[in-house]
C-alpha cells in the first residue's frame, strides 16, 4: 500500500492522508502545545499512517526538520511546499490576497475535496486541516496520482 501524508506545519497542525487513488482518507488538526511536545509527537502521528510512502509539508524552519529527520528515518519521500505555491494551482490571485481570505477559499475548497472523496465531513473545520486536505491534493497531483484535480471542474483550474 501507498498512502501520502500532507502536513500543514505548526504547533497546531494540520494533517491529511490520501490514498494511492488520491482520494482523501483522513484529515484532522492537532494541537502539540510546544514544539518539543511535537516532536514527541510525530512518531505517534506517522505510526497511526503505516501505508505512508510520501510526506508533503508546508512550512519550514524547526518544525519541519523534526518532520523531515523522522520521515527520512522511515525511509519516506519527503517534499516541501510553500503556501505561495499550493495556493497559486487552487486559487484565483484574489483569493490569497490576505490571510483571512485565504483561510476562507482554503474551507470552502477542502469541502469540496471532502466531499469529492467521500471522506466523513466534519462537523467544524480548521483552518489548518483545510489547508492540509489541499497541500496533500497538490502532493497527489505532484506525484502523479491524480492526473486532473476534482477541484478542475468546478473551478475551471489547472
Amino acid at each position: 500500500m501507498v498512502a501520502l501524508l500532507a502536513v500543514d506545519l505548526g504547533v497546531r497542525t494540520g494533517l491529511a492522508l490520501y490514498g494511492a487513488d488520491g482520494r482523501l482518507r483522513w484529515y484532522r488538526s492537532h494541537n502539540f502545545g510546544d514544539a518539543a511536545r511535537l516532536r514527541r509527537g510525530i512518531p505517534g502521528v506517522l505510526a497511526t499512517a503505516p501505508d505512508v510512502t510520501d510526506l508533503v509539508i508546508e512550512g519550514g524552519g524547526q518544525l519541519a526538520r523534526y518532520w523531515i529527520d523522522e520521515a527520512r528515518a522511515r525511509g519516506l519521500a519527503v517534499r516541501s511546499v510553500s503556501a505561495e505555491e499550493w495556493r497559486s494551482r487552487f486559487f484565483y490571485p484574489r483569493e490569497h490576497r490576505s490571510s483571512e481570505i485565504a483561510k476562507g477559499t482554503a474551507d470552502g475548497l477542502a469541502r469540496k475535496v471532502i466531499e469529492w472523496s467521500g471522506a466523513k465531513r466534519p462537523t467544524s473545520l480548521r483552518h489548518d486541516a483545510a489547508e492540509a486536505i489541499l497541500v496533500g491534493l497538490w502532493g497527489v497531483l505532484e506525484l502523479g496520482w491524480l492526473v486532473t484535480s476534482p477541484l478542475d471542474h468546478s473551478r475551471n483550474l489547472v
